[in-house]
């Protein structure tokens, strides 16, 4: 009996209180009276158990209470309250936070702010939301085109009669830029490293058509998380002023998205959405985790190529037999200039013999080559004059393409009067000239070269057979190119115009000189064919300034530096900067190549 009546007690207050309350909180609220009396509805659904007649009327009772004084406590409340921030904790520097409350922050801190080496790029966002719908369309061009192909190749299999984008836009919601980390290289590259997070909600709706139905295929709420290094390089002087974008990620990117077949949420099967997340992700990094890259030329490489030494041309010239006689005396002083097509290099020129039309030289000389394929030997005969210009006796010309890599090939060649095949030659006899030829590519070159020639060639050295002596000097000698890039924070006393001066082996080789600039760039490269590498030397560079004007004799030192070129010789290439001595701060960039026969 005691039990009853506390039930019934409980179960008459429950609602009088709770009408109580509700009408206090929908007046406080300033909410409209219809949805107080929809959850009144809404409550009469609930199944109470009435006990008899009093219960009713002792819950009416409260419910007839209950209302004014919600009214008139809620009006009162809403009248003479006043708002106040104090619930609000007062702001203090992040240092001064709790460790909970910082772990709670931590993931929505953008990457600019937890790591220094990020900056920000609100600006580039702000022109993504504004170019998006345009770059929107652009993109769904570019995938149209792109997939029309792959389509095409799946029609009739697997009984496909048909593939097409029913729907293809990317939403309205565009990537956003976290941060972006930007590295510092020797080489000619940009290198940087955006943080790209994508939550979108794109509509991409592809309709295959089997037989005589239709399956269709959603992808939606797609959200992507990645964070790629994208270099631009080499840096060229052709707008864009990079020749092609190389693209790797970082770590595995984080992709997630819904996928609705037949309009039904494929994702939703149990296991089904872990698999198809890793396997993605798997996917992806095979293919595009560094080291593994990503390249989207922009140039032509044949705009943009610059021909770099591919080998050396070995030249000996012999002798000539039977001359023109150019001098009164019935004699001539022949020497002969060689040089390669193609090539800005001063052409190299033999001793002259004095009043001899039967000259003997036997003078070796090594050309750097670029292209074997399409270079020339130009070989002209001259009678030297002491007054006046040089006679020319004869030429001759030899293309690089009938060369066998690594054979020692003679020739004996009657002279011509030009080279222009469109001119008849004169019948007129000019001698003939006896050379050497062999052209020996750099190492690098040679492993690149399918030449079935060239592969007889290395299979005859690896069987044992001992090299002659011509050849083990040919595989010693090799080519050492500097090149001259920048230079940083130098400064004179009187005038600050640099130029860079060159000194190895009593050669001396300068840039260009640049006005007014304490970070000149001068990019610029220098070449030395040598007979043997360059070991237990220095080269030395020494950054000079000179005056313009009434005081262009005038010059001033900037600092200079010694390299060593052991490491040359060991590693093939050094390439890092220097500090100049005697120089408060001055650096000096420099590349150094050598690359051996």
């Amino acid at each position: 009996m005691q039990n009853a009546l506390i039930r019934y007690r409980f179960e008459t207050l429950i609602p009088s209180g709770f009408f109580f309350f509700v009408s206090l909180v929908f007046i406080s609220l300033d909410l409209p009276p219809f949805a107080f009396f929809f959850v009144l509805s809404s409550f009469s659904r609930f199944p109470i158990k009435r006990m008899g007649f009093l219960s009713s009327v002792v819950g009416i009772f409260g419910f007839v209470i209950g209302i004014p004084i919600g009214l008139i406590v809620g009006f009162l409340f809403f009248v003479y309250s006043k708002p106040t921030h104090e619930e609000y904790p007062p702001a203090r520097p992040i240092v001064e936070t709790s460790t909970s409350a910082l772990l709670d922050l931590l993931p929505d801190i953008p990457l600019w702010m937890k790591n220094p080496d990020y900056e920000r790029v609100d600006w580039f966002n702000r022109y993504l939301s504004y170019m998006w719908p345009y770059l929107d369309k652009a993109i769904c061009r570019i995938i149209r085109s792109s997939t029309k192909p792959i389509f095409a190749d799946y029609i009739g299999m697997y009984l496909i009669e048909s593939i097409e984008f029913e729907n293809l836009s990317l939403g309205t919601l565009p990537p956003t830029v976290n941060g972006v980390k930007v590295y510092e290289t020797n080489e000619k590259e940009l290198v940087i490293e955006p943080v790209i997070r994508w939550a979108g909600n794109p509509n991409i709706v592809l309709v295959l058509k089997l037989l005589s139905f239709q399956v269709t295929v959603q992808l939606v709420d797609l959200q992507v998380f990645a964070t790629p290094r994208v270099a631009l390089k080499p840096l060229v002087p052709t707008f864009p002023c990079f020749a092609k974008v190389v693209v790797s990620l970082m770590e595995k990117p984080h992709v997630d998205f819904g996928l609705k077949v037949l309009g039904g949420d494929l994702m939703s099967i149990p296991g089904l959405y872990r698999y198809v997340q890793e396997t993605i992700k798997k996917q992806i990094a095979s293919l595009y985790h560094w080291p593994q890259v990503l390249e989207i030329p922009i140039l032509d490489a044949s705009t943009v190529a610059v021909k770099k030494p591919v080998g050396l041309l070995h030249v000996n010239i012999i002798r000539a037999r039977n001359l023109l006689k150019k001098d009164l005396l019935g004699t001539s002083d022949p020497y002969v200039k060689l040089s390669l097509t193609g090539e800005k290099l001063p052409a190299k020129k033999t001793t002259i013999k004095k009043r001899n039309l039967n000259p003997e030289w036997n003078e070796h000389f090594k050309l750097i080559v670029k292209d074997p394929v399409t270079q020339v030997l130009q070989l002209e005969v001259f009678d030297w004059d002491k007054v006046g210009g040089h006679d020319r006796l004869g030429m001759q010309l030899i293309p690089l393409h009938k060369l066998t890599p690594g054979e020692k090939v003679s020739f004996v060649l009657d002279l011509l009067k030009n080279s222009n095949i469109v001119i008849p030659q004169d019948k007129k006899r000019r001698g003939r000239l006896e050379l050497e030829l062999r052209y020996v590519p750099f190492r690098e070159e040679s492993m690149k070269m399918g030449n079935e020639n060239l592969d007889q060639y290395q299979r005859k050295e690896s069987r044992g057979e001992k090299p002659s002596e011509n050849d083990d000097f040919l595989s010693r000698a090799g080519l050492l190119s500097v090149i001259i890039q920048t230079a940083e924070d130098i400064e004179g006393k009187k005038h600050t115009n640099p130029f860079a001066l060159l000194l190895f082996r009593g050669e001396k080789k300068k840039t260009k000189m640049l006005k007014k600039t304490r970070d000149p760039r001068w990019n610029e490269e220098f070449q030395f064919t040598l007979e043997e590498p360059p070991l237990n030397e220095r080269l030395r560079i020494e950054v000079m300034s000179r005056g313009t004007g009434l005081r262009f004799r005038s010059k001033e030192p900037l600092g200079h530096v010694e390299i060593n070129l052991d490491d040359v010789v060991e590693n093939g290439r050094i390439n890092q900067k220097y500090h100049l001595i005697n120089s408060r701060d001055g650096v000096i960039h420099v590349e150094i190549r050598w690359t051996t026969s």
